[in-house]
């Protein structure tokens, strides 16, 4: 006799589920108390969701599971940053982080089990390409961290700024920022992209579009191309040219992050180019001190803090909207461009 593999809840959608439980209960309205049980209430197991005949827990327990990726590892750093090594069905491990900020906890998320795009200042890039992580497996990051540290109700944001390019997985991102919205306002959830000027144009069409921010990191495309070897693909004028038409609602921006690196993109011209290749994009610019790592980026630096305030204050000048944002939990490489969870596969049991 041939058994039935029990099928992972966690990341079903409201169709999926209702075509399940068709099987099990007459009552149409039991597909949406599950859906509530697994994106709004973090259930971690069918017997949780107690507003469900037993009977039907039962048989739906004999059909499915609820199972997030197991945290093996969590590395928890001196501001309270505390990173979180995942382990997939598969046993690659992913890492993700939860960053406590005032009033509220940001909870950085990965895309996928690598990444393609090799930007030479980012250890994932560095290490190269893995798979796309699918859109249960990304919510199961996200409810693994909430229950964990028990925020199941709490204010967070959630960026998806960690492991992978998540437009090169827009339809398994787009998923799980669908269900990660049942709790938070997509006002509270960014998608940062090295700038995939086709997954910029697929976000855009989105019913419900998360904030965007770019990693730009260059203020021409002969030095962006020489920082991330995707930039090739994408002439900037075009990806720039793709913001200008981005629909943004009222009173957002979109978010430009540039990594500074001492004698590379740091000078003055540059920060006098960065605000007229902003012209007419609503945009706020992030300054971010490279988080150097002498293994995998090599005598690549962040320049001093003299020579950021400088830079800073040029772009200021020019009524450029700018901060500088000095990472979080880089004593336990949980900062800007230090995961590198692909690393660690764990042995068969």
């Amino acid at each position: 006799m041939q058994i039935r593999a029990r099928r992972n809840l966690v990341g079903a959608s409201r169709a999926e589920l209702a075509e399940l439980l068709a099987e099990l209960d007459p009552h149409p309205f039991r597909a949406e108390q599950v859906y509530q049980w697994l994106s709004r209430r973090m259930a971690g197991d069918v017997d949780e969701m107690t507003n469900l005949p037993k009977a039907l827990r039962q048989a739906l327990a004999e059909r499915a599971v609820v199972q997030d990726p197991e945290v093996i590892e969590v590395r928890r750093g001196n501001d309270g940053t505390a990173k979180f090594a995942l382990s997939l069905a598969d046993r690659v491990v992913i890492e993700a982080v939860a960053m406590p900020m005032e009033g509220h906890t940001t909870i950085c998320l990965s895309s996928q089990t690598g990444c393609a795009v090799g930007c030479i200042f980012c250890v994932t890039g560095v290490l190269g390409a893995g798979r796309n992580l699918t859109g249960g497996e990304i919510f199961g990051q996200y409810r693994a961290i909430l229950r964990r540290e028990g925020l199941v109700g709490a204010p967070v944001n959630v960026v998806f700024m960690g492991m992978g390019e998540p437009l090169l997985n827009l339809p398994n991102v787009a998923r799980a920022v669908e269900l990660i919205a049942e709790t938070v306002s997509p006002r509270r959830v960014t998608v940062s992209t090295s700038g995939i000027v086709p997954g910029i144009r697929k976000l855009a069409a989105l019913e419900r579009r998360p904030k965007l921010a770019v990693s730009l990191n260059a203020t021409t495309q002969e030095q962006r191309e020489r920082l991330m070897p995707i930039a090739a693909h994408w002439p900037l004028a075009e990806l720039l040219d793709t913001l200008r038409s981005f629909p943004l609602e009222r009173g957002r921006r979109i978010t430009f992050e540039y990594v500074m690196l001492a004698g590379i993109n740091d000078s003055d011209e540059d920060a006098r180019r960065l605000p007229r290749l902003l012209r007419g994009i609503p945009a706020k610019v992030n300054l971010i001190p490279l988080n150097p790592d002498q293994r995998y980026l090599g005598e690549l630096e962040a320049p001093d803090e003299q020579r950021i305030s400088e830079f800073a204050g040029i772009l200021a000048a020019a009524h450029v909207n700018v901060t500088v944002r000095w990472s979080k939990g880089r004593e336990v490489a949980a900062a800007c461009g230090q995961l590198r969870g692909q690393l660690t596969i764990r042995p068969p049991a």
